[in-house]
């Protein structure tokens, strides 16, 4: 029966799994109850190393087969006669560009000359992914001579010639340095908003998740926690483990005491945090209910201690302590001892106007509908 946790996906599915795992020496690696991807769209697959992530796009690919399950192709059924007819239907681009040691035009070309397209056809197809992926001024270079990120432009542009129906991306920057891989990344995002390709992404960057996919699937321990649009799913994830991941750092147990219009009131045992409701959280949060109150850095904001602070219809502020203090960056990481640790992410220009410190008393300050609540079991 597919996991709660994991939401409905449109109907129009291009590719889709169904109760797959996948066992290795006596382990489960991987285990999806269900996954689609549909037409048009771009599915972000985030993890941890060791998550699973190549694995599920390996059985997206055909290339893995799952000890139990089905991969489905518009709604039929892949099997092992079927494999080979599916697979001419991909686009494939793995981390490494794996280029022959021949001309960057030739390395496009190739899908198209094994599926036997004649020169006349191939010549202004490959010019023209060559000229949308930025390297047509390379055509007759050396794959050899080619930087990393000029290399994985040149694999896209393999990939994509073909037209394929579903394009599989498996951290296709991993090997680029930080300055080229953003502006792959957004390069990426405009060539997916112009073609009509249905594609899946295994990413371990965040940023990267929002920036391309339509729905983000969270894999953790081989198991798919949690699906959805990106935004839902960084702002109300489904567990702790899946709050861990995405970046919310602040995370403390407590008893709700109290629900009012909306506003749920949070005894933590040190403090009292109030919470706004999702729509739904009537249902899931009441008075005597154990939750766990999920805070990101960026929502809260420091004061200096005894200071009135700006006007604010924040309903939480927190006394504390620094203990910590990190730069990153423009930004500063602030951890305070608030009888819970609270982390807090301030512009360096905020850091320095306060003259902060370990061992300072702040004051932090966040709202109530920055605050989200993962019901927990009784």
């Amino acid at each position: 029966m597919p996991d709660p946790a994991v939401s409905s996906f449109p109907s129009r599915h291009v590719v889709e799994v169904r109760d797959v795992t996948v066992v290795r020496a006596g382990r489960t690696i991987l285990s999806v109850d269900q996954l689609a991807v549909a037409e048009g769209e771009t599915l972000a697959i985030v993890g941890p190393n060791g998550a699973g992530k190549t694995t599920l796009l390996l059985a997206l690919a055909g290339l893995v087969r799952p000890d139990t399950g089905q991969l489905l192709f518009r709604g039929s059924a892949v099997g092992r006669s079927e494999g080979l007819a599916y697979r001419r239907r991909l686009g494939l681009v793995m981390p490494d560009p794996l280029l022959l040691d021949t001309t960057v035009f030739a390395n496009v070309a190739l899908g198209l000359r094994f599926r036997g397209v004649p020169g006349r056809r191939t010549e202004p197809l490959v010019t023209e992914w060559l000229e949308r992926l930025g390297v047509a001024h390379l055509r007759d270079r050396r794959a050899g001579g080619l930087s990393s990120g000029e290399a994985q432009r040149v694999s896209l542009a393999r990939a994509l010639v073909l037209e394929p129906e579903l394009l599989l991306l498996d951290e296709p920057f991993a090997s680029v340095d930080a300055a080229t891989r953003t502006q792959l990344v957004e390069d990426l995002a405009v060539l997916l908003e112009a073609t009509p390709v249905t594609c899946a992404l295994v990413t371990h960057d965040l940023d990267e998740a929002v920036r391309l996919g339509d729905h983000m699937a969270v894999l953790l321990d081989g198991r798919l926690r949690q699906a959805g649009p990106p935004e839902a799913v960084l702002a109300s994830p489904i567990d702790e483990d899946v709050a861990a991941f995405v970046g919310i750092e602040t995370r403390v147990r407590g008893m709700v005491t109290a629900v009012k219009d909306g506003v749920a009131v949070v005894d933590t045992g040190a403090c009292r945090v109030e919470a706004t409701l999702p729509e739904d959280g009537a249902r899931t949060i009441a008075p005597a209910r154990p939750v766990l109150c999920c805070l990101r850095p960026g929502d809260v904001t420091l004061w200096s201690a005894g200071s009135l602070g700006p006007s604010s219809s924040a309903r939480n502020r927190l006394d504390g302590r620094i203990t910590g203090l990190a730069p990153q960056g423009s930004t500063v990481r602030v951890t305070i001892d608030c009888s819970f640790p609270l982390v807090a992410l301030i512009t360096r220009a905020s850091a320095d106007e306060m003259a902060l410190e370990e061992g300072q008393q702040v004051t932090a300050v966040f709202k109530a509908s920055a605050v989200h609540l993962i019901p927990l079991a009784s």
